[in-house]
């Protein structure tokens, strides 16, 4: 507080009334006195409501007549004085006394008078007029009243009464005014008042021996404060007290305070919430404190009005801040609700100064305080000393419970728990209930704890918080648990399972081959994680690509073996992988087996699953595997099915297997005849006697007429042991053949001469002789001829109607049309023949690459026939001789009317 003296004024935003002489005045912060005459006597007690403004008044107009209260309105005037609304006396009865104090609540309904005998009356009703308000007397005593006070809590509204000897309490707003007595002893004038909010609108009783609180059912905390209390005040959270040292009774004070002598009295002004002195001086026959316009006023018998202005928080803080009282400076500024950010940096001077003192503990304690507000790294680097590390422990933990720590604050808590070796605190730490109780980084505190050796800690974290990856690295890297790792992966969801599986399978396979594919077979074919050893069964079956997990099987042949089989088993529709795999497989089994009985199983098992038809679209990757393990079985049976009949004759021919050489040309002569040519070359290439297979394969070319005689013996002819006896047979049926064929077409030539003949003279006839037409029906309706008609040369007559209905052109005859366009089409195509015949020839010598010349017309199809240069000379001259005669028997047959 600060203190400021003037001499007959007071500052105020508001007035403030004072009473002399039957005159109420008003002093303003302008210090322009301004008063009107409210009694005619005296002015004895004044009460003005602070929410309203309207002011209440106990006074005297006559010696001898009982005090009158008069309400008054100070925003209305009558006459240019404030207009007084009511007026009624003070005393209930006839019975003389003194009014010793006066309250109002603020919403007007309640007015208490306490009077020197003891008595309370209760004004209840609207207070400012007559009829709407009744006077009772509340309360009846033998110790003058020195205090009221009205309290409202929710709808209840209690009023404190305090005589010189007892402290009680009554329910105004109810019927029959319950009375609860507080206390025995009570207090003077002016030594009781209501606190605010702050201390719960407790009812205060300055004694000489203590301040005492009161609820309104109970007694509250009381303070022993020394000295014999004169005036009792509350000011803005703070209690005033005015007390001098010298003991007086309550009574003597009461009934001859004015009589007192002059001495030194002192004026203390408490913060009971943070319970220090705010402020103490002493003062010379104090007559008031006052509380208004923010400021703290003290009138003295000498007319002095002393201001007590409150220092700003800042200031105050400073001040505490300088005597090193911080935790007074705490109290005062929660009490005065500073922002968390000044209760931080006071926290963190009270930390410093603690540390600077070598208070280690309280100092940690008062920085824990700043998390959230101070950077970390601030305290940190003040306990980074290994005889501090207790004291940085607690403040990491508290760092980690607030959530505010980031993965180096986990990392260096972790290793300060590692370092005190203390695996209760890490255990508390790491073992939360659930998830959202973690307030650290959890693969941090992984990371920390396998590091300092704290595998099973690590391991919790791991599996606790679905850190797979970290928990089977533990497992198989570090404790070398492969049995309960494995059992790990077939407990998670099967995405996990199957990332796990592809990450550490080669592992697992190493050092437990037969448990990891069973896991493998599990989740390649119908995956459900495991519970307590127990397939869940309500949880839809997964299933991973089975072709992804084969390079686990690397050095374990035996262990991949059954795998293959188990997919190809219970699932056919395995990727083609795992069939490839499993013929190599197979293959290389086969092929180093010594064991005759078992060789010859696995031969089976290999031509069985080249059989099974899975590869019809990896055709040549089998038949690769095939030939690199030299499986000929395999390799003939693809050979088969690919169509391929050439290398199956290569192959037998490679291997001078001749019976079979002749059987494959029985079994495949008809898809592709030219085997035949390739065997009788093949043994006229020989020297050994092969007849019989010489003999065979003539007999089949014979039938089918699939060589030239000629290019037979040219082909024989390279065999030094073949003889004339051998092709003899051969020979004398083709020539007999020949012979029948050269006779039918001799007798074909003489047919068509004849018929050329026979059209000439008709084509002559024609010229020569006149034409007449005897047909008498209609050659399209078949009904008789009537004028007018159509007659054609070729003999057909039509109803000149039907010949209009039916012809598609004048000069054609309907009947013989379609014949007739047979044969121009087939002149027109030999004519367009002869015509691409000249072109190419004119392209082969005008070009520069014939050959490319050649390659278009053979991709045009235009040489669709190819003609040997051994075929008979009558085989090459009758087709042109047939052609020359059709196109001159079509040109000759055509017709016209």
């Amino acid at each position: 507080m600060k203190s400021v003296h003037q001499r007959g004024s007071c500052l105020s935003l508001l007035d403030y009334p004072v009473h002399m002489e039957g005159q109420i005045w008003f002093l303003p912060r302008s210090l322009q006195l301004t008063g009107f005459q409210a009694y005619k006597l005296r002015v004895t007690h004044l009460y003005q409501l602070k929410q309203h403004n309207i002011l209440a008044s106990v006074g005297e107009d006559e010696e001898g007549i009982n005090p009158l209260v008069k309400i008054w309105n100070l925003e209305k005037r009558d006459g240019g004085n404030p207009l007084c609304t009511r007026i009624f006396p003070a005393i209930p009865g006839t019975e003389p006394t003194v009014v010793s104090c006066l309250t109002v609540h603020e919403n007007l309904n309640f007015m208490a008078i306490g009077f020197t005998d003891g008595s309370v009356t209760l004004n209840k009703g609207d207070i400012t007029r007559d009829r709407h308000s009744k006077t009772q007397i509340l309360h009846k005593g033998n110790y003058p009243v020195t205090g009221l006070a009205f309290r409202q809590a929710g709808k209840t509204t209690h009023l404190f009464v305090v005589t010189t000897e007892n402290v009680q309490s009554y329910i105004v707003s109810g019927k029959d005014y319950p009375r609860v007595e507080l206390d025995t002893h009570g207090c003077g004038l002016h030594c009781s008042a209501l606190s605010d909010p702050s201390q719960d609108l407790q009812f205060i009783v300055a004694g000489d021996e203590c301040v005492y609180l009161y609820q309104p059912d109970e007694r509250g905390p009381c303070f022993a404060f020394e000295g014999h209390k004169l005036i009792a005040h509350w000011f803005r959270g703070y209690l005033v007290i005015v007390s001098r040292d010298r003991k007086v009774s309550p009574k003597s004070e009461f009934t001859s305070r004015d009589s007192q002598s002059s001495d030194k009295q002192i004026l203390n002004i408490y913060d009971l919430c943070n319970k220090f002195i705010a402020y103490s001086a002493v003062f010379e026959d104090i007559v008031d404190v006052l509380a208004e316009w923010g400021s703290l006023y003290v009138l003295t018998r000498d007319g002095r009005v002393h201001a007590l202005q409150e220092k700003d928080t800042q200031t105050k803080l400073e001040m505490l801040f300088k005597k090193n009282l911080f935790e007074m400076a705490i109290n005062l500024a929660k009490s005065q609700h500073l922002d968390s950010d000044g209760l931080a940096q006071i926290f963190m001077q009270y930390g410093d100064h603690l540390y600077s003192k070598g208070n280690h503990d309280g100092a940690v304690q008062q920085y824990i305080r700043t998390i959230g507000k101070l950077e970390p790294s601030y305290v940190i680097r003040k306990f980074l000393d290994a005889q501090r590390i207790h004291n940085l422990t607690a403040y990491l933990q508290t760092l980690h419970r607030q959530s505010l720590a980031n993965a180096d604050h986990t990392t260096l808590l972790l290793n300060c728990y590692t370092k005190l070796k203390d695996s209760s605190k890490l255990e508390e730490f790491i073992k939360t209930k659930s998830e959202s109780e973690v307030h650290f980084d959890v693969e941090t505190a992984i990371k920390v704890l396998r590091q300092a050796g704290y595998y099973s800690h690590a391991l919790y974290l791991a599996e606790n918080h679905a850190h797979h990856e970290w928990y089977l690295k533990i497992q198989l890297e570090d404790i070398k648990n492969y049995q309960e790792a494995l059992q790990y992966i077939g407990k998670l969801p099967f995405e996990q399972a199957e990332s796990n599986m592809k990450r550490y399978g080669k592992i697992l396979m190493h050092h437990i081959p037969e448990q990891t594919t069973q896991l493998l077979k599990g989740l390649c074919t119908d995956y459900r994680p495991s519970l307590e050893g127990r397939g869940d069964r309500e949880t839809p079956g997964c299933r991973a690509s089975s072709e992804e997990f084969i390079p686990i099987f690397a050095n374990n042949p035996r262990e991949l073996k059954a795998f293959l089989e188990h997919m190809s088993e219970v699932q056919p529709d395995s990727p083609q992988g795992i069939y490839d795999t499993l013929l190599e497989l197979r293959l290389q089994n086969w092929a180093h087996e010594k064991d005759p009985q078992v060789k010859e199983k696995l031969h089976a098992e290999a031509i069985s699953l080249l059989k099974s038809g899975r590869f019809c679209d990896v055709f040549d990757k089998a038949l690769v595997l095939c030939q690199m393990h030299d499986f000929q079985d395999g390799v003939l049976y693809l050979y088969e099915q690919g169509k391929l009949f050439q290398q199956i004759m290569h192959y037998h021919m490679q291997h001078e297997q001749y019976r079979q050489v002749i059987a494959v040309c029985e079994r495949h002569g008809e898809q592709d005849p030219s085997l035949w040519e390739q065997a009788l070359s093949y043994f006229a290439r020989k020297e050994e006697d092969c007849k019989e297979y010489v003999a065979a394969v003539l007999k089949h070319i014979e039938n089918k007429n699939l060589m030239p005689p000629l290019l037979v013996v040219q082909t024989l002819a390279h065999n030094s042991t073949a003889t004339l006896s051998v092709i003899r047979d051969y020979l004398v049926q083709k020539l007999q053949k020949q012979s029948q064929q050269i006779a039918q077409d001799e007798l074909r030539v003489r047919r068509y001469r004849e018929e050329t003949t026979r059209i000439r003279q008709e084509i002559q006839e024609l010229k020569a002789s006149p034409k007449i037409f005897q047909k008498t029906k209609c050659s399209i309706c078949n009904s008789a001829l009537e004028l007018p008609s159509v007659h054609f040369l070729c003999g057909h007559s039509f109803h000149q109607h039907c010949f209009e209905s039916y012809s598609e052109s004048d000069a054609d005859c309907p009947t013989c049309l379609p014949e007739n366009r047979k044969v121009m089409d087939m002149i027109r195509a030999q004519e367009q023949k002869r015509d691409l015949h000249d072109q190419f020839q004119h392209q082969l010598k005008c070009s520069n690459d014939s050959f490319s010349v050649i390659a278009d017309y053979f991709g045009r199809g235009v040489f669709n026939k190819l003609t040997l240069l051994t075929d008979p000379p009558t085989a090459r001259l009758t087709p042109s001789l047939e052609a020359g005669l059709q196109r001159d028997l079509l040109i000759h047959s055509r017709r016209g009317t």
